[in-house]
């Protein structure tokens, strides 16, 4: 898969030439609605003969019309982690494309001909909710008036999961109470946090439950607070774990919030190691202990439940 950069207004001589099957999103979290979208394109790029190609943006359009600040932005996935499903999902071209205040000010016309005619679309697939121009102000049902019979234009219609349309908004609301069981059904995978590990307070060791500190980056989406089951990945080799979301309440106040995954039959130092994390079930919400017994009780009481779950769904990690 070729990764293609383009900041408005681009140099027609610096992107590909060929004739492409386009599909349009910002495809945030590229769960199954997304995965149905970029199949479908899929299937009509391979009966064509045609490329693949995908256009998303590097960040939200709500940065720039509705003047979010960047930094508060939180993501499903990150640019890397939608690379990565791109390429999975069989995707040729990944154009990401730099929202900015330019291009978000292109009409309707001047986006379909830029961004559609000029990247050589012949088929552009979108779901049935995709808008584009200035303040979204267009959608699907008028594209082919824009389209003027330069390219066909396929609709992929809503997909839906118990009546409720699978959605990043009801994923995120999913995320919000914890329910990681429905989060990942309705991405289609198990929901990934990428980060860095990094020094601690090292409590966990004196507690018999030693744990890895993981720095996420800011911008990325997290779960609820609180005790997960999780998988994660060390050196390309998946363990299990639990981990905690949360402040360390027990011991002080007024701490900031950490993410810390006790991995379960491991003993290596993986300081300054990337990780990966899969959000699998939550177990309970973070609870201050009166004493250290307590909560040393409670951990134990935790990793039973981690395995318990893990032998439940039919093998280790």
């Amino acid at each position: 898969m070729q990764i293609i950069n383009i900041h408005h207004p681009y140099d027609p001589c610096n992107l590909p030439k060929e004739d492409v099957v386009l599909a349009l999103g910002f495809f945030d979290g590229v769960h199954r609605g997304h995965q149905e979208v970029i199949r479908t394109a899929k299937t009509i790029a391979d009966e064509k003969g045609l490329k693949l190609a995908v256009m998303t943006f590097n960040h939200h359009p709500a940065v720039v019309f509705q003047k979010i600040d960047h930094k508060k932005m939180k993501y499903i996935t990150t640019i890397e982690q939608k690379e990565e499903r791109m390429k999975e999902l069989g995707v040729d071209y990944l154009y990401i494309i730099e929202f900015t205040s330019s291009f978000a000010s292109l009409s309707p016309q001047d986006f379909v001909d830029e961004y559609m005619v000029g990247l050589h679309a012949k088929v552009v697939v979108a779901g049935f909710d995709y808008t584009y121009g200035k303040k979204d102000i267009a959608n699907m049902r008028i594209l082919p008036d824009y389209a003027n019979g330069r390219f066909d234009v396929v609709e992929v219609q809503k997909l839906s999961d118990n009546d409720e349309k699978v959605s990043s908004t009801a994923i995120r609301e999913c995320m919000k109470i914890g329910d990681m069981r429905a989060a990942n059904k309705l991405l289609g995978y198990a929901y990934e946090t990428t980060g860095i590990v990094v020094h601690g307070d090292k409590r966990g060791r004196l507690l018999g439950y030693p744990t890895a500190n993981i720095k996420v980056p800011s911008f990325s989406l997290l779960p609820t607070g609180g005790v997960y089951v999780v998988k994660i990945k060390v050196a390309n080799k998946w363990y299990m774990g639990m981990a905690q979301i949360g402040y360390n309440i027990t011991f002080e106040s007024n701490r900031p919030m950490t993410i810390e995954v006790n991995i379960l039959d491991f003993s290596d130092d993986i300081y300054g190691e990337q990780v990966s994390v899969e959000w699998l079930h939550f177990l309970r919400g973070e609870k201050k202990f009166d004493n250290v017994d307590g909560l040393i009780a409670q951990l134990k009481q935790d990793e039973q439940d981690t395995r318990n779950y893990f032998d439940t769904v039919g093998g280790r990690a």
